[in-house]
């Protein structure tokens, strides 16, 4: 049984928009995690290539986002969707482990042709028929919240992201991921505190 939408994750740091766009140096974030958080890979086949497991995808809730709603605490790209929309939680999980949370928003109709299989990775659903994605990362943040310390094991601050993926110039989804900082065992450590940004 699915549960109900949890609240988005409580910012506690964003990167301007304008900042993470232009690729200006994100600090003391180390290479294989600025990789991680600012590449336009698809983070479900880096997790699988790091663990040497497949991602399963836990459906955490999916529902209709009320009317007006949308703007509390999603990033502000989520404006530019056509409503009616849905938001998508899921947990991502390699073996034993879970590295990471996700939410997404969705015009509906849009939802209903790419998401017909709800378990899969967003982006086996958008890439099947190898149709041509543009994904753009859009910001950089640390958020906090207690049921993801409760899931990951660990106490936050976390590393998270949001960004849009695009096709033929038109916006399908805004998807935000939260990383458990059990990828260390992988990137390396990273320091959980705002970035001194420079250019």
């Amino acid at each position: 049984m699915l549960s109900e939408l949890s609240p988005s994750p409580t910012c506690l740091w964003e990167a301007p928009a304008a900042t993470v766009l232009a690729g200006d140096d994100p600090g003391d974030l180390p290479g294989p995690w600025r990789l991680m958080l600012l590449g336009d890979g698809s983070p479900t086949r880096h997790l699988h290539l790091l663990t040497g497991h497949p991602v399963s995808v836990e459906l955490v809730a999916m529902a209709e986002e009320p009317e007006g709603q949308a703007a509390l605490g999603c990033p502000s790209e989520v404006k530019e969707l056509t409503p009616p929309l849905l938001r998508r939680q899921v947990w991502l999980s390699c073996g034993e482990q879970t590295l990471a949370w996700a939410e997404s928003w969705w015009n509906q109709d849009e939802a209903n042709q790419h998401l017909q299989d709800r378990n899969l990775p967003i982006w086996l659903s958008l890439t099947q028929g190898r149709s041509e994605l543009f994904r753009e990362v859009d910001g950089l943040a640390l958020v906090q919240e207690p049921w993801l310390e409760d899931r990951f094991g660990c106490s936050g601050p976390f590393w998270s992201r949001h960004y849009r993926f695009f096709r033929q110039g038109r916006e399908l989804t805004v998807i935000r991921e939260v990383f458990s900082p059990a990828l260390e065992e992988w990137l390396g450590a990273t320091p959980r505190q705002p970035l001194h940004l420079t250019r």
